[in-house]
């Protein structure tokens, strides 16, 4: 064989990147792959379900695009540098409600957390941010609309920010006390760039369209989104179309249905590892309340798996020390707990 005959390097490393990029989508074939060598009318039918749901909600994920495109072209997530001044309950409360309102998710927000940390921003506040953030932004609002309902939509901003003021006010406490002081791990943090957006956050541009650079960004942001939700979407409504099909409502029933606080619990516990995605779970919720489960129970799954997923636990423990790692889970559960509990009270 000669050296021409021989695979070239760079073409294996190519395929490897873009394994490692696409490999959602990677993962909706091969399930479609081994669903038709055992069930070939299910491979179809599963198909067919994934592409209508997903142009169901084409209308509300080109919106959410364009808002998450937005928000990068015209700097508009400078704002949230204001949220970190003022009084320590008054902080709090600013900083849960730019958390809700935020485009960051569990684990993108984690770097923007260890400057305001290394910049001496209360861990109070941090906390506050940190623990609203990844449950609710402008574009998760609108998938939510489209997929779930208004109604739901709603609950979830409001348990966005409730569990931010909770978790917030709780370490404040706890600080009080001299519980919490120096919570990053030894040789974390620099600050970097994050923090110098935070101490002087670059004017806001409105009409971006008018400077090329920015033109492009948003370009490349729009782009850069639709195939970060296009994929994850897919997947989920594949998954939803196999859980409607094997899983029998009899079962979500007895397990997430019904009143009392034990399905609430349940989907609380069950969010941290089944969770896949923020905007991958929305359908998935949808499916599951098909199937009998209660809204409560659902918005407890979405809070906590949201904060708490494995990819984000991950993050938060390198970030931290164990203590307050240990008080972040606690926060994060007992917040979701009690959002279900309310939402399944007045829903």
């Amino acid at each position: 064989m000669t050296d021409a005959s021989l695979p070239n390097p760079s073409h294996w490393e190519t395929a490897k990147r873009l394994l490692r990029e696409q490999r959602v989508w990677a993962a909706s074939v091969l399930i479609l792959a081994v669903i038709a060598l055992f069930s070939p009318a299910q491979a179809v039918d599963s198909f067919a379900f994934t592409v209508s749901a997903l142009l169901h909600t084409a209308p509300y994920l080109v919106l959410s695009i364009a808002i998450a495109a937005w928000a990068g072209a015209t700097g508009a997530d400078n704002l949230i540098a204001k949220a970190f001044t003022g009084s320590p309950l008054l902080m709090i409360i600013l900083a849960a409600l730019a958390g809700g309102l935020s485009p960051f998710c569990s684990c993108g927000v984690i770097p923007l957390i260890a400057a305001l940390l290394v910049m001496g921003v209360p861990l109070s506040a941090v906390m506050a941010f940190w623990l609203a953030s990844p449950v609710m932004d402008p574009s998760m609002f609108v998938l939510t609309v489209g997929v779930l309902d208004m109604e739901f939509a709603i609950a979830k901003t409001l348990a966005a920010v409730g569990i931010g003021v909770f978790g917030g006010i709780a370490v404040h406490l706890l600080a009080g006390r001299g519980a919490l002081s120096d919570p990053l791990k030894e040789g974390v943090g620099n600050g970097g760039c994050g923090g110098a957006k935070v101490r002087a956050p670059n004017p806001v541009v409105w009409r971006f369209w008018e400077e090329r650079q920015r033109r492009a960004k948003f370009g490349k942001e729009a782009r850069a989104n639709t195939n970060f939700l296009a994929m994850w979407l897919g997947l989920a409504f594949l998954l939803e179309s196999l859980m409607l099909t094997y899983i029998p409502a009899e079962t979500v029933t007895a397990l997430l249905g019904g009143d009392g606080i034990a399905p609430i619990a349940i989907a609380t516990f069950v969010g941290v590892p089944a969770y896949l995605n923020g905007y991958a779970a929305l359908p998935l919720v949808g499916g599951l309340i098909e199937q009998g489960m209660t809204p409560g129970a659902g918005l407890a799954f979405l809070v906590a798996g949201g904060v708490t997923s494995l990819p984000a636990a991950i993050a938060v423990w390198a970030l931290v020390k164990p203590r307050v790692f240990g008080l972040y889970v606690a926060l994060s559960l007992s917040g979701a707990f009690l959002a279900g509990l309310a939402f399944h009270a007045v829903a």
